[in-house]
């Protein structure tokens, strides 16, 4: 979002060159820059200790493809307690691992994602109302079950995919 207004006096702002910043909108009367604003989400492919990916299907996102947990941060927040906190809210389970792998721009939403890979011991959902089911699978068919390549969910489950290739790999090294 980017602001025309001071959010504070609500002056129409000016823009200023502000090192390497560049133009930025500028509040003359509050002598402050107005930085542009992104929502920031996370997204964690949760896999259990049978090596399955939970795959949810939500209506309100797509019909058709399967989806990930995801959900938006709350100021204050750190993207390691939102992340356990989605998880929590819409599975009903219990985080007992927690990576994160890297970070998506997300230009046609103008989001940032913030991706996590996820563990839990426990194998039993307790859903919530935006959830309309999930199920487990072997995370090598998680590939085909989420949004095609080129979505985050895509590239998080090739990156987790990719990381046990290159285990298997070292593994028959030694």
């Amino acid at each position: 979002m980017r602001f025309h207004y001071c959010p504070d006096c609500g002056a129409p702002l000016d823009t200023r060159i502000l090192g390497d910043e560049g133009e930025v909108p500028w509040c003359s009367i509050c002598q402050k820059p107005l930085f542009d604003m992104f929502s920031t989400c996370v997204i964690a492919l949760v896999v259990n200790n049978n090596g399955d990916a939970a795959i949810l299907r939500q209506g309100y996102i797509s019909g058709k493809y399967g989806n990930l947990v995801s959900g938006y941060m709350k100021p204050g927040e750190a993207a390691e307690e939102c992340v356990r906190r989605e998880i929590t809210e819409e599975l009903g389970i219990t985080v007992t691992g927690l990576e994160i792998v890297g970070t998506w721009w997300m230009e046609k939403k103008g989001l940032l994602m913030i991706g996590f890979f996820a563990r839990t011991d426990d194998t039993e959902f307790h859903l919530s109302d935006e959830v309309d089911s999930v199920r487990w699978v072997p995370v090598e068919d998680a590939l085909y079950e989420v949004h095609p390549e080129g979505s985050v969910s895509y590239a998080l489950v090739r990156k987790y995919l990719d990381r046990l290739e290159n285990i298997m790999f070292t593994e028959n090294l030694i």
